[in-house]
């Protein structure tokens, strides 16, 4: 039985440790019970009663050997620790995390803390950490979601835990920082492109897949790696999404890819944008027509470039509707920053 997309506090923000973006775990100190690279694998941790390794229980996550820790003179327990270093998939700015500790019930950490750096190379001992996460408890067998305050740009993380144990998934939610040094001049960008800074605002309905698969790299793999809807009976017209730009841009043209949706792709869609630099539009939004109504086919590319209505206006939003309902696996709406347009 198909279930609903899991909803969480960030459902706004891209999780930038992914390994759908290139995020990589580059080290640990421990991963003797689990590898340290499924902490950033982009599918829900899952439990195999009877799967074990000559190492002991199989588990869907990073997990450390048990410490044995000295006894210090006053009485207390030694300070132990295991640490993971990952390398975003996009360098950027973060604003929440997800600690899961999904399985770990009898051996997760009793404690976490997340640091963050900039750096154009692997870290290294003389690497400077800032502390993004101070040490806070966590619970086992949970999503353990914790605010990210640090408005700095990060590259890299340090994920700590307190004394040892496990930990199923790391997701580190925020917005990516487009890497202008990879970009030729005049060259055009998608400006609906995670990794150049998009991200999905809203949307009507992501029943069996989340509304961010939109704008991922890459074509989508499967069905599921993609933005679909459950059929709808009755109501509204069309299914939405709105996407915030990476930065404030004209459109030129437009790719729309129905990959692998073959008996659900959509009838039709339509893209609509706004010029609204100050805040978030909703659906009811003053929304101008970049793309009038168009027909869809099954498991394709779909190429729009004298379609487009606007191509001398620049926006900071767009919203794509589907008619009526089914799913699309990629968006990309391409064209220049407004500062270059403006030269």
């Amino acid at each position: 039985m198909a279930t609903a997309v899991k909803q969480h506090p960030y459902q706004q923000w891209v999780d930038l440790a992914s390994r759908r973006l290139g995020g990589q775990v580059l080290a640990c100190n421990d991963d003797f019970f689990a590898e340290m690279e499924n902490l950033i694998k982009a599918s829900e941790p899952v439990f195999i009663a009877d799967k074990y390794t000559d190492r002991g229980k199989w588990m869907d996550g990073w997990e450390s050997r048990r410490k044995r820790l000295a006894t210090l003179e006053n009485g207390e327990l030694e300070d132990g620790s295991d640490w993971a270093v990952l390398k975003l998939g996009a360098a950027g700015r973060l604003r929440g995390f997800n600690v899961c500790t999904r399985f770990f019930a009898g051996n997760a950490p009793q404690q976490v803390k997340i640091e963050g750096c900039i750096s154009h190379q692997a870290p290294d001992d003389n690497t400077e950490w800032h502390t993004l996460v101070e040490r806070q408890d966590v619970q086992p067998d949970s999503d353990n979601y914790i605010d990210c305050h640090h408005d700095g740009l990060y590259s890299h993380l340090r994920l700590t835990m307190f004394p040892d144990g496990g930990i199923a998934r790391l997701r580190a939610y925020g917005q990516a920082q487009m890497n202008s040094d990879w970009r030729l001049p005049g060259e055009p960008i998608d400006l609906a492109y995670v990794k150049n800074g998009a991200r999905p605002l809203a949307c009507s309905d992501m029943f069996f897949s989340d509304m961010s698969n939109l704008i991922m790299p890459g074509r989508g793999v499967n069905m599921g790696d993609g933005w679909e809807t459950k059929r709808r009976r009755g109501g509204r017209d069309s299914d939405w999404m709105i996407i915030k730009l990476a930065t404030r841009g004209n459109i030129a043209k437009v790719l729309v890819d129905t990959a692998h949706f073959k008996g659900n792709y959509p009838d039709g869609f339509a893209l609509f944008a706004i010029d609204s630099p100050d805040a978030d539009p909703d659906e009811n939004a003053d929304w101008q027509t970049v793309i009038s109504r168009q027909p869809l086919t099954a498991d394709a590319e779909h190429f729009y470039r004298q379609q487009v209505l606007t191509q001398q206006q620049c926006f900071t939003h767009v919203k794509i509707a589907m008619y009526p309902d089914g799913g699309i696996s990629r968006l990309r709406v391409y064209g220049y920053p407004d500062q270059e347009l403006e030269a």
